[in-house]
């Protein structure tokens, strides 16, 4: 009988194959690979949700009984399938399928950080910092905002490929650079995958291996060949990025849209990261450390990436920002949120060290 390990194992599985196959009808132009991707989407989409709930009954079955919310594995799992259906929700609604291959990137970097860093992703019980009701809307409602964060940050990074004319413009080196940083992140995260899991020449489960095939390789040589390849991409991306935007001119997708709809979700997200990222977070950490706030590095960086979407709000509404600028906002702030959470859990420490990985 399937558990929710099988569950989760498929639904990653499908979503990397989703992203492949949105990327080849973004590039081939395709409405059957389009729907195919559709299908695989849904599918993996729904056996996460299997996986979700069976793994939130196993705990009860263990005489735990929690939500599955409750450490690093989890909540990235919830992320994801946040994200999933942010975007099957934007696909159905405005009947257009290039989002896909700009938002199953963002769930792929999530899966490929779990993947690499060998994560626990048993069901165990709660420490005595988790056991509060108040962890349930905190991390919850942390999520789903962070996944409208994510869905913003595709649809700006659209906005700005479809409105740079000028190779030699602002706006066109900045989409470029963060386009292929991003990229070339994603890529360096397979290649650690082929490098541990299929050849395993490396011993899986340090989280100071993320990337150390080859930006963070340990040979100097390695790292030195790593960079000039990324900057070689990312010369070509700077080069041919125009195809980008003759093939996003297809979709029909106007930028109004693209720019209403960055605006739609971050002021859906916003509030929801103040009430539960932040006020929530504090009224739990009364209770966990009898201290609102401590400057936790996790907590300075939820700061951080708050005032970054409080810039984005204030700009649009005070200062009547629109398109590129608010644009350019919406991705540095996304920048923040990964930061935020996987960057904080990699590089620092602090109060927030249960999430770590092992």
């Amino acid at each position: 009988m399937m558990g929710s390990p099988q569950f989760f194992g498929a639904a990653e599985v499908g979503y990397f194959f989703a992203m492949m196959v949105y990327i080849a009808c973004f590039v081939f132009r395709s409405d059957s690979v389009g729907k195919a991707a559709t299908v695989i989407t849904s599918v993996s989409f729904v056996s996460q949700t299997a996986a979700i709930l069976l793994r939130w009954f196993e705990s009860y079955q263990m005489g735990i009984g929690r939500a599955p919310l409750t450490n690093l594995y989890e909540s990235l799992e919830f992320f994801v399938w946040c994200l999933i259906l942010g975007y099957l929700i934007i696909e159905f609604k405005y009947k257009t399928r290039s989002f896909g291959a700009f938002v199953t990137p963002v769930a792929g970097l999530a899966l490929g950080f779990i993947d690499l860093t060998a994560m626990r992703t048993t069901i165990e019980p709660l420490v005595p910092a988790l056991q509060s009701n108040w962890l349930l809307a905190h991390v919850t409602m942390s999520f789903i905002s962070y996944s409208a964060f994510g869905l913003s940050f595709a649809v700006a990074m659209m906005y700005l490929i479809m409105n740079s004319e000028n190779r030699k413009g602002s706006a066109y080196w900045f989409w470029t650079i963060m386009g292929s940083i991003f990229v070339s992140v994603l890529a360096a995260m397979l290649i650690d995958y082929l490098n541990y899991h299929i050849l395993q020449t490396s011993v899986a489960g340090d989280k100071r291996d993320i990337l150390g095939s080859t930006l963070r390789s340990k040979s100097s040589g390695v790292r030195l060949f790593s960079y000039i390849v990324a900057a070689i991409f990312t010369a070509v991306v700077w080069r041919y990025g125009g195809v980008l935007k003759r093939t996003l001119a297809y979709f029909k997708i106007s930028a109004e849209l693209l720019d209403e709809l960055n605006y739609k979700l971050i002021a859906l997200g916003f509030p929801i990261f103040t009430l539960g990222g932040l006020i929530f977070g504090a009224v739990w950490a009364d209770q966990a450390w009898g201290v609102y706030w401590s400057w936790d590095p996790k907590e300075t960086w939820s700061l951080i990436t708050w005032l970054a979407y409080a810039f984005y709000l204030h700009a649009r509404f005070i200062k009547g920002w629109r398109g590129t600028k608010v644009a350019v906002v919406s991705v540095i702030a996304f920048v923040t949120v990964v930061f935020t959470y996987l960057g904080v859990n990699i590089f620092l420490s602090g109060l927030h060290s249960y999430g770590e990985m092992p």
